[in-house]
């Protein structure tokens, strides 16, 4: 089978690597890492047109569209209009991501728990409700904001500094509107779904780490890095949750018209009694997590994608996936980021990666002969083992051996699961 990835970051490279083991991969526009196990294609995710003629050009059976932007504008319609098998949803299923209101909307009809929520389009409606409500808050840009978009304010003051901003342009057009919620207390969980729309494979649950500094201090990002398993999904916990969460969330949305396939992310917030609650829905695979969960499956994989996107007879495994060993990355950012990344720095990477390691690409170019950054996450460093903490210990030894002028990288990654295995922080 010939596949193509359709994106160029560290998620696509992640996909194309596991997919490598049982399929000829391209990749679209890709990067130097994916070029050690795809042909990358010099197309750009918005260009529809030209990603049609390499299908054909290439003979390519199945296109599995990575990123979220390219969803919400359409691609895997264009591509589904072209005749071409696609793995992705429709622009119109990926509202769940690319429109927060649209994702409260499916979730109250759906009754799916979740927090409660006001949206509002100018900052004197938003800040009047804000002085009348309790501390914390989460103020959310409620467009596609590269996973930087939400805000956990401790008090009104924050929230309204917060809101201003995102009115004000901080997120371009994804924050035309803004959404103030209650705050969910509890822990973070990540559970991700493949579904045809009807039946849904949960993979082994992730853990993000959306914090720049360790003791999760500092801004939010796009993520610095990922473990899984999490012990606290278990196989009870995640059939909970595609009953009560992912099954309700797929029936709306087919009723609302816009019926779903692809993968469906659940952030989840796991409160103090045990109950999950959505603080959002992403219309793909996560990033960083794609770089934990993908090394933990099967070499199926590739099968169950082509199933779901020919709509051939798909009958998933009845439980949750069970991870085979665990995976834990490190992200390597470039000094400036979150906000202002230097891109065109020389990076380092070994020659001869450590046992039980993987090193994918989210944001690198070549110049010349040179590997340089070309994006705030630059780099994830993923170590493998039989738990967590051997894991972590790879993964962070793996960190250390990447030179760039700057480098921010956490050395606390999955610190959660090692303190409810041992106690202690690291």
């Amino acid at each position: 089978m010939k596949i193509l990835v359709v994106g160029g970051g560290g998620r696509e490279h992640a996909l194309a690597w596991r997919l490598s083991h049982t399929a000829t991969v391209f990749c679209a526009p890709g990067n130097p890492g994916t070029a050690t196990c795809a042909t990358n294609l010099p197309i750009g995710p918005d260009d529809p047109r030209a990603l049609i003629g390499a299908i054909a050009h290439h003979r390519i059976d199945l296109s599995v569209i990575g990123p979220e932007a390219p969803l919400a504008a359409g691609l895997a319609d264009a591509l589904r209009a072209a005749g071409r098998t696609v793995f992705g949803p429709s622009a119109a299923a990926a509202r769940i991501e690319s429109s927060k209101a649209f994702a409260k909307e499916i979730m109250a009809r759906a009754g799916v728990p979740t927090a409660a929520s006001r949206s509002f389009t100018d900052p004197t409606s938003a800040t009047s409700f804000i002085r009348e409500h309790a501390e914390p808050l989460v103020v959310k840009a409620s467009g596609l904001a590269a996973g930087k978009g939400a805000v956990v304010c401790a008090t009104r003051e924050e929230a309204e500094h917060a809101a201003r901003e995102i009115l004000g342009g901080r997120f371009g057009r994804a924050g035309e509107t803004v959404l103030v919620e209650d705050f969910l207390p509890g822990e973070e969980l990540s559970v991700f779904a493949m579904t045809d729309g009807e039946h849904v494979m949960v993979l082994p649950p992730a853990q993000d780490h959306k914090r720049l500094l360790e003791q999760d201090l500092g801004p939010n990002t796009g993520g610095m890095g990922a473990y899984a398993p999490v012990s606290m999904g278990t196989p009870e916990l995640l059939r909970r949750i595609t009953d009560e969460v992912i099954r309700p969330t797929l029936r709306t949305l087919a009723d609302t018209g816009a019926p779903y396939t692809g993968f469906l992310y659940a952030g989840l917030m796991i409160g103090p009694e045990g109950g999950p609650g959505v603080v959002e829905f992403n219309c793909r695979f996560g990033d960083p997590e794609a770089q934990v969960v993908l090394p933990l499956i099967g070499d199926d994989f590739a099968e169950h994608l082509w199933k779901i996107a020919a709509g051939e007879a798909w009958r998933p495994p009845p439980d949750p996936l069970p991870a085979d060993g665990a995976a834990v990355t490190t992200v390597l950012a470039a000094p400036g980021y979150p906000d202002a990344p230097r891109t065109g720095l020389p990076v380092t990477v070994p020659a001869t990666l450590p046992e039980h390691t993987l090193l994918f690409h989210a944001g690198t170019r070549l110049d010349g002969d040179r590997l340089v950054s070309a994006g705030g996450r630059v780099l994830c460093a993923t170590g493998l083992g039989p738990d967590v903490a051997t894991a972590a210990r790879a993964s962070r030894a793996l960190a250390a051996l990447v030179e760039m002028e700057g480098v921010q990288y956490r050395r606390d990654i999955a610190w959660r699961e090692m303190e409810r295995a041992t106690g202690n922080r690291t």
